[in-house]
């Protein structure tokens, strides 16, 4: 199959090569156009909303199966442009779009990615922000924000501390997006720095915030995802690029180790959405002159490709009834990592959790019933492509009828508030973080 697959590939029509220039929102329709209709079997686009000014935004689905969802393909997305004036992330996707659907049945890395992975690729969150800018600057534009004057950044509920700010179309069109696919692993593309920056990005005691940091429940994950990227990109790893900027050992950082930042997209995903996402910060200019464009794409591209690979991390399955109907809303976690909202099996009874090598516990929880504990165990070369499989059978008859179709949702309000500060996640990690000044104007 595969071998047909490649040899299928080499009579696919080529589209005509992308330049490497700024495309306004006009241009990117008709590129994302082209391909969608040029690679119809591999992509689908489509809008999942409007700016405020009316304009869409757009996502290109690449993948095997891109009309819809497919049991045990995890789903992965990157987003771009939520400043309208950091414009290099959104040019980059357009180039991983065409690198990705061009090497289709030539490139076997490629074919691979493509037949295992359902990937999303959102080149502007804020077009609005991207057409207004008149005159790029390496520092601050007045595209940054949306047409209402809302950066997209800090438009989204807090887990921390009230964020009672007006929710933007663009905001509240992607949380939209996200309650309606199951997003395993993300990246949000920005500009100012260079760093790859994991969450969280706000905090409380209870996260490490009097230690200068906030951890996550799965530090060890995020710390590796954000090492993936930054290793593979010459100058983000040296952590030091960036005139008047803060150093980042290894090009990594905690978000709140670098800058506290309430209503983020990033810390949102995880919580939310059970979607580990990561910021990735990529050049120091953010509006770079565009002949400096090929610089990027060639110091980003294998980061970018290996990054979406780490969707396969960890296990994944199905949890089934004695009668083998897949049940939806079940709680499947580690036992000692557990999430403020629990991460949930969908509507096809699926879970996707993305561990590093060793040995777990998954503690599975059907609501009214007393947990079961099974053991799995993450081998340290795991199979590329693909996550352990580990479907779960639970011991019990005729659950789906005791299982609400629809559990309550976990409240978006400042879950963490009231939690003691002697978390697990205030133990130290791999790196040690120091406080530096304010940057507001980075994210």
């Amino acid at each position: 199959m595969q071998v047909a697959r490649l040899c299928l590939g080499l009579l696919l029509p080529a589209a005509a090569a992308l330049e490497f220039a700024y495309h306004h929102q006009e241009q990117m329709e008709a590129f994302l156009k082209t391909v969608a209709r040029n690679y119809s079997s591999i992509t689908r686009l489509h809008s999942i909303g409007k700016s405020v000014q009316g304009r869409n935004l757009w996502v290109l689905v690449v993948g095997r199966f891109p009309k819809e969802h497919r049991v045990g393909i995890p789903e992965f997305k990157y987003v771009a442009n939520m400043h309208g004036d950091e414009t290099v992330g959104r040019e980059l996707l357009l180039h991983l779009i065409e690198h990705l659907v061009t090497r289709d049945g030539k490139d076997l890395e490629i074919t691979n990615l493509i037949n295992s992975t359902r990937m999303h690729f959102m080149p502007s969150m804020n077009p609005d922000g991207f057409e207004a800018v008149q005159k790029p600057d390496c520092f601050y534009s007045n595209g940054r924000e949306n047409s209402n004057h809302y950066d997209l950044n800090r438009n989204f509920p807090d887990a921390f501390e009230p964020n009672d700010v007006s929710r933007q179309p663009e905001a509240a069109a992607v949380m939209a997006w996200l309650e309606a696919e199951t997003f395993v692993l993300s990246a949000n593309l920005h500009g100012g720095a260079l760093v790859a920056s994991y969450p969280f990005d706000n905090g409380v005691p209870a996260t490490g915030t009097s230690h200068s940091r906030s951890l996550t429940p799965d530090d060890d994950v995020f710390q590796h995802l954000a090492d993936v990227y930054a290793s593979r990109n010459p100058t983000m790893k040296k952590g030091d690029q960036c005139k008047d900027k803060m150093d980042f050992p290894n090009g990594i950082t905690n978000g709140y180790a670098w800058y506290p930042l309430r209503g983020g997209m990033q810390d949102y995903n995880y919580i939310w959405e059970q979607c580990f996402e990561i910021t990735l910060e990529l050049s120091c200019c953010k509006y770079p002159h565009e002949e400096k464009l090929p610089f990027f794409w060639n110091k980003n591209k294998a980061s970018l490709i290996e990054y979406i690979k780490q969707v396969h991390l960890g296990v994944k399955g199905q949890v089934f009834d004695q009668n083998g109907n897949p049940l939806p809303n079940v709680i499947v976690e580690v036992q000692d990592r557990k999430h403020i909202c629990p991460y949930k099996t969908n509507k096809l009874g699926e879970y996707y959790l993305l561990l590093l090598p060793g040995s777990y516990v998954l503690n599975v929880t059907v609501p009214g019933h007393d947990p079961y504990l099974t053991k799995v165990v993450i081998p340290e070369k795991s199979e590329k492509f693909s996550a352990l499989k580990k479907d779960i059978l639970l011991p019990f008859r005729g659950l789906l009828d005791s299982i609400p179709v629809s559990t309550p949702l976990c409240p978006k309000i400042p879950l963490y508030r009231n939690l003691p500060s002697h978390s697990a996640a205030t133990k130290p990690g791999l790196f040690i973080f120091l406080v530096t000044a304010f940057h507001i104007f980075v994210k």
